[in-house]
């Protein structure tokens, strides 16, 4: 998965085809035409609302796939914490939530010399005692 340049109708089309879904019930469920679900397969980018109800019925959180861009390729912000008001409505989540997809990206990327420890943790703001526990707990 390219979490970098994120195509996600074509992600969409994949899951649809990987898990056997129904195209018939997806598109009843939408309320959309087999014409319309196809052009979406097509599109770089779809609407929240529509991507809230896509996730619902073909069950896969397709929101996480730009919360792990974000994680790759936002720069990190120490004081995020603290430079919200304590009263503020706005919700504030942690950043530093990594899925078995990111770690085994990352590790993949080690794995196949593409980047180093260095360039990893450089680049995607992962500590390095993190990346230390992730090798030791899931490289063969």
């Amino acid at each position: 998965m390219n979490f970098k340049q994120i195509h996600i109708g074509e992600l969409i089309r994949k899951i649809v085809k990987e898990d056997q879904l129904d195209p018939y019930k997806i598109c009843s469920y939408l309320e959309i035409s087999e014409t319309e679900l196809t052009k979406m397969y097509h599109s770089k980018s779809l609407d929240s609302e529509l991507l809230l109800k896509l996730s619902k019925v073909i069950k896969y959180d397709l929101f996480r796939v730009y919360s792990q861009h974000l994680l790759f390729y936002a720069p990190t912000n120490n004081n995020q914490q603290t430079s919200r008001k304590s009263d503020s409505e706005i919700p504030v989540f942690r950043k530093s939530i990594y899925t078995k997809e990111i770690i085994d990206f990352v590790l993949e990327l080690i794995e196949n010399k593409t980047k180093t420890h260095t360039e990893i943790t450089e680049l995607y703001g992962i500590p390095k005692t993190t990346l230390h526990n992730w090798i030791k707990k899931y490289n063969k």
